[in-house]
């Protein structure tokens, strides 16, 4: 009894020290596979705190994802009032999104979640960060669903709401100083933008807006690459090659080029079929653009806007543009976009002007 308990005992200190064997040796090595802690139960969402989901780690302002929450980035950002954004994809285990079209977003999974986070570096007189807002889109049975978060002002926790509101901050922009008094939307200013014929729809995660590489925590990928790897996609339905939009900043690109990927993430889930503006000509979705009519370029313009102006976009002349006199605009009655910005975005209209003046007059 004694020998056969020792030669058990034996056995057991082999196969410890075989599963105890470093990366190096030519055992396997046995590891727990890792589940995502996020909580998160379709029956009871929206919670009524963003921490109540637990898709942070640590102090929950740093933003540190926990395990299956995976950062992105949309190539080409939003403008809301110089805020920055991060943005962020959890789906429940086992499933994944597929490929629909490169201009179309994702057909997400139920569960899935899209978690984007406002905020503003250099915030005064401290030149602090200061978290605004976290919006979730959570989908649900079939459809999306809108959640909002406000952050408090410890910066500890953020509480859901589905009223507007402002928060006023003052912040330090090169060397410029900038007062914001950035608009938290209302449930029905977010269902406006999301809105295509009643139904909400994401607007960023598009395969031609995250079709670039990002540094992950283990390493730099293609998004899209890292979401098949990660197993939040399905790579059997991506194509080899998808027409993706040029980030609007980078100078290096053609201007055209930054100017249609402007207007797409600014405007198009407006200014499109189905959605809120869907009743004026233009139509701002990159592959729309390629055709500048749709833009308005030449395009009689037919609205009061308090002042004569002959075309949408008048080609070589900015200042006979309804377009660009909207989104220089502040004013309620005539600014665009008409949801999501109190500010000029000054860099936007420098684009757009000199894209403007940059074109041949077509006498049409």
């Amino acid at each position: 009894m004694t020998k056969n308990y020792s030669c058990f005992l034996g056995l057991l200190l082999f196969v410890f020290s075989c599963t105890s064997c470093s990366e190096d040796d030519s055992y396997v090595q046995i590891r727990p596979t890792q589940v995502s802690p996020v909580s998160l139960d379709l029956e009871t969402v929206p919670y009524s705190k963003l921490s109540d989901y637990n898709f942070f780690e640590g102090d929950m302002s740093d933003l540190k994802p926990v395990y299956g929450v995976l950062p992105y980035k949309i190539t080409s950002g939003l403008f809301i009032d110089y805020a920055k954004a991060q943005t962020f994809v959890w789906m429940p285990k086992g499933s994944k999104a597929s490929y629909v079209n490169d201009h179309s977003v994702l057909d997400f999974p139920n569960g899935a979640v899209l978690i984007t986070t406002h905020y503003f570096d250099n915030v005064l007189p401290e030149k602090t960060t200061k978290m605004i807002e976290t919006r979730l889109l959570i989908k649900k049975e079939g459809e999306w669903v809108l959640v909002n978060y406000k952050w408090n002002d410890e910066q500890t926790e953020a509480i859901y709401t589905t009223k507007g509101s402002f928060v006023p901050v003052k912040i330090e922009d090169n060397n410029e100083v900038k007062a914001v008094n950035y608009k938290i939307p209302s449930y029905n200013e977010c269902f406006t933008c999301h809105n295509k014929y009643d139904k909400i729809l994401p607007i960023g995660p598009k395969p031609q807006n995250i079709n670039e590489d990002f540094s992950f925590k283990d390493g730099i990928k293609n998004q899209l690459q890292k979401w098949a790897e990660f197993g939040y996609l399905d790579s059997s339905s991506l194509p080899n090659d998808i027409v993706s939009v040029v980030d609007w900043a980078d100078e290096s690109q053609p201007l055209d080029l930054r100017v249609r990927s402007y207007l797409d993430i600014n405007c198009a889930h407006c200014h499109s079929d189905k959605g809120y503006c869907e009743y004026t000509p233009m139509r701002f979705s990159f592959n729309k653009t390629e055709d500048f009519k749709n833009m308005g370029v030449g395009v009689q313009h037919s609205f009061e806007l308090g002042q004569e102006l002959s075309h949408i976009i008048s080609p070589g002349k900015s200042d006979d543009s309804a377009l660009l006199f909207r989104i220089s605009s502040t004013l309620d009655e005539y600014k665009m976009p008409i949801i999501g910005r109190n500010l000029q975005h000054k860099e936007g209209v420098q684009l757009i002007e000199q894209w403007i003046n940059s074109l041949e007059d077509t006498k049409n």
